[in-house]
């Protein structure tokens, strides 16, 4: 059944959290990088990179937070 006014949609939050975690899994690489647990890369024992991949990955986890509340909000409208 398509959404319709007495059905919440279902798929609500979806896009928010997928995004949240790409980008907790991207900062986290980041930061491996910046702090040398990954070498041989471009990336690897660059301070500033340890720094943008931990803004990166705290993004990431708030945008997982919005979508489970927007996932909440829309079960119990």
């Amino acid at each position: 059944m398509v959404n319709n006014e007495t059905e919440a949609p279902r798929l609500r939050g979806w896009l928010t959290m997928s995004l949240g975690l790409l980008a907790i899994v991207l900062g986290a690489v980041w930061t491996l990088q910046g702090l040398d647990f990954i070498p041989d890369h471009l990336m690897s024992d660059q301070p500033v990179w340890a720094a943008v991949g931990g803004v990166t990955a705290v993004i990431g986890l708030a945008l997982v937070v919005v979508g489970m509340r927007r996932r909440e909000a829309g079960r119990t409208a």
